[in-house]
């Protein structure tokens, strides 16, 4: 998948650190402004975790570059039209008044590329916290 700048990004690229992947419905609407925040907000943080975070919608690349520079995001936004990747991980199935659509969903990662936790249907007001939480218990383990 490409990030804003067009650069291509896999799983591969973030082996040897933790990574926060998570998926969010669309840019620049509130819930998934105050998702990015957030993990934006927890950069040092995540950090000094050894974690990178990465966002993945199927916005283009155009859109995550807006969304990026209003809010100042510090971390890569991966844009899958196709929502290959999206189905992958299962964060592609039914909404509100049974729609279907991206939901909130987060994974953690660890550094051998295996997934330690699974966030469905995120509320992202607070989730980043939640998130440095669980990172901290997992690498106390």
């Amino acid at each position: 998948m490409k990030d804003s700048n067009g650069k291509f990004h896999s799983l591969i690229d973030y082996k040897g650190s933790w990574l926060v992947l998570y998926f969010y419905p669309k840019d620049d609407t509130p819930g998934c402004t105050v998702e990015a925040c957030g993990f934006r907000d927890m950069r040092d943080e995540l950090t000094d975790l050894g974690a990178q975070v990465v966002g993945i919608s199927k916005d283009d690349i155009s859109l995550h570059e807006k969304f990026k520079s209003k809010y100042n995001l510090n971390f890569t936004l991966l844009s899958d039209p196709k929502g290959e990747v999206i189905e992958t991980y299962g964060a592609w199935g039914p909404k509100m008044f049974g729609r279907l659509g991206i939901q909130r969903k987060t994974f953690l990662i660890d550094p051998d590329g295996m997934i330690q936790k699974v966030y469905a249907r995120v509320i992202p007001k607070g989730h980043n916290q939640q998130v440095i939480n669980d990172l901290q218990r997992l690498r106390a383990e």
